[in-house]
């Protein structure tokens, strides 16, 4: 039986046990669960379905708080008399190989406030996206490859 199956099993004795298979029970019992998963994977080997769930949760994470930077940076260059924006066109070089993982990737980056995502080259290799704040064209490149790509690629591969 595969950790996700054993893990929505759990969920439902966990509903079932507590009077109510509801939608917040039932998340609780996910929850619960994937913990006790965690906990005994010495037991019954390493699963990657524990180590994916985590690198998910943490790309979602990393996407909000993204999210919340780039729209306070975006919201005080508008709103203050003084533009700090430098908009460039940037070629930033990807490592992403498969047309998910790319189009993840691109979907973010168009997401964030301040940022789009316009084309890929040819071969896949490099994604053209337009920035507002670009102070340093190799800084933004080395900071887009160590922030979202790398987490985009740990939740996908």
């Amino acid at each position: 039986m595969t950790p996700f199956a054993t893990n929505l099993i759990l969920a439902f004795v966990w509903a079932a046990l507590n009077g109510g298979i509801g939608l917040p029970s039932l998340l609780v019992g996910f929850i619960i669960g994937y913990m006790v998963l965690f906990i005994l994977q010495p037991l019954f080997g390493a699963s990657r379905y524990c180590r994916k769930l985590f690198d998910g949760v943490m790309l979602a994470l990393y996407f909000i708080y993204e999210l919340i930077i780039s729209s306070l940076k975006v919201t005080w260059d508008v709103l203050t008399p003084t533009h700090r924006s430098k908009p460039g066109l940037i070629a930033v070089p990807i490592d992403a190989t498969t047309d998910a993982e790319i189009t993840v990737l691109a979907n973010l980056v168009s997401l964030t406030p301040g940022s789009l995502s316009i084309d890929l080259s040819e071969d896949k290799s490099h994604l053209l996206v337009h920035a507002m704040f670009v102070d340093d064209p190799e800084l933004f490149k080395d900071e887009f490859k160590r922030g979202m790509e790398r987490r985009v690629l740990e939740a996908m591969r």
